[in-house]
């Protein structure tokens, strides 16, 4: 990436060919956008861990940066970086250095400022990180005294096809929309998390309005319980995902307020019909709030 970088600025930003990319700097302070200070603030989070199960695995690297905001859902401010390490008590696997580029080396005798971070997350509106689904129980298991608050998900809540991107993986949205970053760590994704935040489209309007927009509105999540095992691949295409933690293993998905009634009669049709052969007579249907989404 930087080597194509350097490429098109020899050849020049004119040629219609070629893509510069520019290395992604967040500087602490004002950004020169929007009204004034901001008076709204947003923390953006992202976590390293030893595993993708969160009953069994342990954070080793926490980042945090606030950011302030106006009525216009521009960012106009950007704190400080915080970012913390944590040693996990066990060796790393090859796969996770490989994926976060730690090293035991890298964590030994390191710890998250357990109040530090608490208090930071509680200072803002809300919390977001790109995959919250992932984050959030990672957070509140490490961090009990931050769970409850208002989270939002940059990667689910922003319609970045509709903005003209590919795909909705961080990286790969850092780059179409011009910066590349270095690899795979907390920081570094957090300040992409906030670089895309800002990204505007052709009505003016930035990700970060869109997103509080949508997190704002009630959803519902409908959890196919009893569902015949020979269903999955109807669910799966219907939306549904397989959520296979221990006290749930159900397929589930969320649903809109105004799609709720169509989504209970297609279940009622394919998944709870007599020769569908459920082990239940209905799902488990619950509404979705920004301070229990992504649990």
């Amino acid at each position: 990436m930087t080597l194509h970088a350097q490429v098109g600025r020899a050849e020049g930003a004119g040629d219609a060919n070629v893509r510069v990319l520019h290395p992604l700097r967040l500087h602490e302070g004002p950004t020169g956008d929007g009204v004034g200070r901001g008076l709204h603030i947003g923390v953006a989070i992202d976590v390293e861990t030893t595993g993708l199960d969160v009953d069994t695995g342990k954070v080793i690297e926490l980042a945090i940066r606030r950011f302030r905001y106006d009525a216009d859902g521009v960012i106009t401010t950007i704190d400080e970086a915080f970012e913390w390490r944590q040693d996990p008590g066990e060796p790393l696997t090859a796969d996770i250095t490989a994926l976060t580029g730690l090293t035991d080396a890298d964590l030994v005798g390191r710890e998250i400022d357990e109040a530090e971070a608490t208090r930071l997350l509680r200072s803002a509106s809300f919390v977001v990180a790109h995959n919250s689904a992932f984050d959030r129980r990672w957070v509140e298991k490490r961090l009990p005294g931050a769970a409850g608050l208002n989270w939002c998900c940059s990667m689910r809540q922003v319609d970045w096809r509709a903005r003209h991107f590919d795909g909705r993986v961080l990286g790969y949205l850092l780059l179409q929309a011009g910066f590349y970053h270095c690899g795979h760590r907390a920081s570094a994704d957090v300040d992409a998390l906030i670089q895309m935040l800002r990204h505007v489209d052709a009505d003016d309007r930035t990700a970060l309005s869109e997103m509080i927009e949508t997190a704002a509105k009630p959803t519902w999540i409908v959890r196919a319980t009893g569902a015949h095992y020979d269903l999955k691949n109807q669910l799966r295409a219907r939306g549904y995902r397989w959520d296979a933690a221990a006290d749930r293993k159900v397929w589930w998905r969320e649903v809109a307020d105004d799609q709720l009634v169509a989504e209970q009669a297609w279940l009622a049709a394919n998944v709870y019909a007599a020769d569908a052969r459920p082990q239940k007579i209905c799902p488990e249907i619950a509404r979705v709030t920004p301070r229990t989404r992504f649990l």
